[in-house]
């Protein structure tokens, strides 16, 4: 089950898919309370507890009983919270540059992310996801499609507290984008590896915290096959 980062929608992983997808069958979700087809219906969430009682209730709906978890940035925060919410239901966990899961957010990323937060536009969020990808080259139509998903109505992600990954007893796979300015990938790889009982710690050369997991794919649809097998 691939999550994406906020804003990004389950079409993220389309540079993926392909790949992933000779060897599983993929479930790409979109995240409740952001753009996507996933329906908002009844009572909002509100605390972490309703977001892991909704992916509960995804796995239900699907009839997955274990399946690998992989996320990217607030998805990988959600598949590490779910992760010690669930272990029985996880197999593997992945988590591709990680946001408040092994480091806060660099300050002068919430700085530049600050403008689009606050007045939402897709200009805003054009310039925003340019000064993070810089030297990379993302691609056009996603790049499009993530600037107007900052405008949906009444979008809004549940956040809680930084995960207790030192509780995880999975194997998981940490990949970090190299020039990612989201955080500190020292300070993020650092605590990961003396946090995890079973963690996996990867620099993805060349990559933002923007430009994944799409943007030059190879590396990192490689490291997940070869830690999922």
């Amino acid at each position: 089950m691939l999550l994406p980062g906020g804003s990004a929608t389950g079409l993220a992983w389309f540079a993926n898919a392909p790949a992933l997808g000779t060897r599983y069958r993929l479930y790409a979700v979109d995240l409740l309370g952001d753009a996507g087809r996933t329906e908002r219906r009844g009572t909002p969430l509100k605390n972490t507890g309703d977001l892991t009682a909704w992916l509960d209730a995804v796995l239900d709906g699907l009839q997955l009983a274990r399946p690998h978890l992989c996320g990217h940035s607030y998805g990988a925060w959600l598949a590490a919270t779910y992760a010690l919410h669930a272990p029985q239901r996880v197999d593997r966990l992945a988590l591709i540059d990680p946001t408040r899961v092994f480091a806060g957010f660099h300050p002068r990323y919430l700085l530049h992310a600050l403008p689009a937060l606050v007045f939402p536009s897709q200009s805003r969020a054009r310039a925003f996801l340019a000064w993070e990808t810089q030297g990379t080259h993302p691609d056009e139509t996603w790049q499009r499609l993530y600037a107007l998903a900052t405008t949906t109505p009444a979008r809004r992600l549940v956040t809680g507290p930084r995960p207790k990954t030192g509780d995880l007893t999975l194997p998981v796979l940490v990949l970090l984008a190299q020039h990612s300015r989201a955080h500190s990938i020292a300070k993020a790889a650092a605590r990961a590896r003396r946090l995890l009982a079973q963690g996996e710690v990867a620099v993805l050369p060349g990559a933002t915290h923007h430009s994944l997991p799409h943007t030059a794919p190879e590396e990192l649809n490689n490291r997940l096959a070869a830690f999922l097998n």
